[in-house]
């Protein structure tokens, strides 16, 4: 993308109009124009409403009415255990489930939704157990049926044991079920039943966040149970897949699947038998029918949104200004601050890669921050953000408890450092300015991005742009997504990439399965054996540590040396946070609709003016 010095798109379209038709227009000096241009975003902020939810309550509303929403693609499964591996199919499938329990961050406390709970320390033998009651009402439900079941402690207890919990599986989880003991074993924390409506989690030893490590969505673990019986793991593996008739699964969450038409709909319907319901009684959501219209791409998704076919929609950068000086076609546009969660820029360090040079060139940590030094994060935020975002330099987010703003990244966008870091790699450019390593190969790499992302297609535009100054080539790949969720979890044969994970850690223990040596999304190269370095030896102390560590001083001394050695060996580089913007149509009574970084757009109490 071309390095641009922003402006309103709108100002310049309706200083066309103006001269076409014969109008004067004021003329604007060069200096006029430089102010319009460096305060363009907060021109931008200025026009948008800005209404995080901080505890309010919500009005009462009225049932009825058709939420239309769009999704890029058709779903890859209903399965609840493969959507794991897919974020868009586990997005669709958990419509239709609900959670133990929810950790409002306002009040900093953890609140029951699916079931009430108790925690139990038994300081004297070191353990701990978290004892969950499920709701009386919680039952499963199919659109269309009369016919309902209970939701049964057996649904949570058999899926973790049987399912998530059985090894041949792969399951995202598997390996959040085991604590390092003091002893430096494997201890498994387990899950019994005790009678239809309750059931334990029992900890080998204390840890900090119980519930977060047992926070798990309810599956029709009765269908699962069934099929695993007669025919096995391919006979799991092969339930609801995307051929089928989704009106077979069972919903206990506030949707019912009502119908699915491929490349062209997904339908859901209300779940009257849904828990949660207002002070009036009526049931949570109010929109009594959602259709997910399958679009193709995101352009689409706009147009419909333009010609009020779709309900809401989230602007990408390069839309901003348009979306936002458009509000007049009856819809309000919302602000949030900036995001929790930043894309990373990272490099494959896996040893199935070692014959290749890149491997020996991303496995020294002085090429990595290097490359951090060559990452211009305030050109990206001008070109691709229109301004509106901020540097990542921090390992945690700020929500995140034990966030500390004096821990930040030393290798920032210094051309100059980066050669001297290069060079300390043995990595030097030749007489042509070619930068060359130590076996006078020319320092030349893929990096992998989505391609249905336009703007992290600008994003690595940038990036291979800062480094062919420094005489660096570098290939932007544009993959699909699952194609890449491939790359990461079984083939391992990318090098290196821009990804995000979706969400923001409040807590630092979250994401075990990624920041660990040994997880399974251990990025750079999971699953490993034993440590590879030493510096990952202790991050995997200093997080196991840490998450068992009750007294928060001490356990911030752990999570403070845990960032220092993320920032400082760089296996990933956070790029920026940026603000985002929601648009909703007017037809909708917003008066119970909050958007903000924390929750994001809180659609489920609106409804129809």
């Amino acid at each position: 993308m071309k390095k641009t010095i922003y402006a309103s798109s709108m100002f310049f379209a309706c200083a066309l109009a103006f001269v076409s038709c014969g109008q004067k227009t004021p003329e604007m000096t060069l200096e006029e124009i430089e102010d319009y241009r460096a305060h363009a975003g907060q021109h931008l902020l200025e026009r948008t409403v800005y209404k995080p939810y901080t505890g309010q309550e919500f009005i009462p509303g009225k049932e009825g009415g058709i939420w239309n929403n769009s999704i890029l693609a058709d779903p890859k499964t209903f399965n609840h255990l493969i959507a794991e591996r897919d974020g868009s199919s586990s997005a669709l499938v958990e419509m239709t489930t609900e959670w133990l329990v929810d950790y409002d961050p306002i009040k900093k406390e953890w609140i029951p939704k699916a079931a009430f709970f108790e925690v139990e320390t038994d300081e004297e033998k070191g353990t701990l157990t978290v004892h969950y009651t499920l709701r009386d009402e919680m039952v499963w439900s199919w659109y269309g049926k009369k016919e309902t079941a209970p939701v049964t402690s057996d649904d949570i207890v058999y899926w973790y044991n049987e399912i998530e919990g059985d090894e041949v599986f792969q399951s995202s989880g598997y390996g959040g079920q085991f604590l390092e003991l003091e002893n430096g074993e494997q201890g498994h924390i387990e899950c019994v039943k005790v009678d239809d409506r309750k059931f334990d989690f029992v900890f080998p030893r204390i840890v900090a966040e119980p519930l977060l490590t047992t926070n798990c969505s309810i599956k029709p673990s009765f269908i699962y149970k069934k099929a695993k019986e007669e025919k096995g793991a391919d006979g799991v593996k092969d339930l609801f897949n995307a051929s089928g008739d989704p009106k077979e699964i069972p919903s206990c969450g506030k949707w019912q699947f009502a119908e699915y038409k491929p490349a062209q709909r997904i339908v859901y319907r209300r779940n009257p038998n849904y828990w949660e319901k207002d002070s009036n009684g009526k049931t949570i959501p109010y929109q009594e029918t959602m259709i997910c219209q399958i679009v193709g791409d995101q352009n689409t998704s706009y147009l419909l949104f333009k010609q009020g076919k779709l309900e809401s929609y989230g602007p990408r950068p390069e839309e901003v200004d348009e979306v936002v000086n458009s509000q007049k076609n009856g819809y309000t546009v919302y602000r949030a601050d900036g995001s929790f969660s930043a894309p990373f820029w990272s490099f494959n360090q896996n040893p199935k890669n070692k014959d290749s040079q890149y491997y020996k060139w991303f496995c020294r940590k002085e090429f990595r921050q290097a490359m951090s030094c060559l990452l211009n994060r305030e050109r990206i935020i001008q070109q691709t953000y229109r301004g509106l975002g901020d540097p990542c330099y921090s390992f945690f987010a700020k929500p995140n408890a034990f966030y500390d703003e004096k821990i930040n990244l030393k290798y920032r966008y210094n051309v100059e450092q980066a050669k001297e870091l290069l060079a300390k790699a043995g990595i030097k450019p030749d007489a042509k300015g070619v930068m060359r390593d130590w076996d006078n190969v020319p320092v030349e790499f893929d990096l992998t991005i989505n391609a249905s992302s336009s703007t992290t297609s600008d994003i690595a535009q940038i990036i291979a742009d800062e480094c062919s100054l420094v005489g660096i080539k570098v290939n932007v790949r544009q993959t699909d997504f699952q194609k890449i969720v491939e790359m990461l979890t079984s083939t391992y044969d990318w090098q290196s990439l821009i990804i995000s994970l979706s969400g923001g850690s409040i807590f630092p223990s979250q994401g075990s399965n990624v920041w660990v040596s040994y997880g399974n999304l251990h990025l750079w190269y999971p699953l490993q054996p034993k440590p590879a370095t030493e510096w990952e030896a202790r991050v995997d102390w200093l997080y196991n540590n840490a998450s068992y560590t009750i007294d928060k001083v001490q356990a911030k001394k752990y999570w403070d040396e845990y960032q220092e050695i993320y920032l400082e060996q760089c296996p990933i580089i956070y790029l920026v946070s940026p603000r985002s913007f929601y648009a909703i149509q007017n037809k909708w009574n917003q008066e119970n609709f909050y958007y903000d970084n924390m929750y994001g757009a809180r659609t489920e109490y609106v409804f129809a003016q």
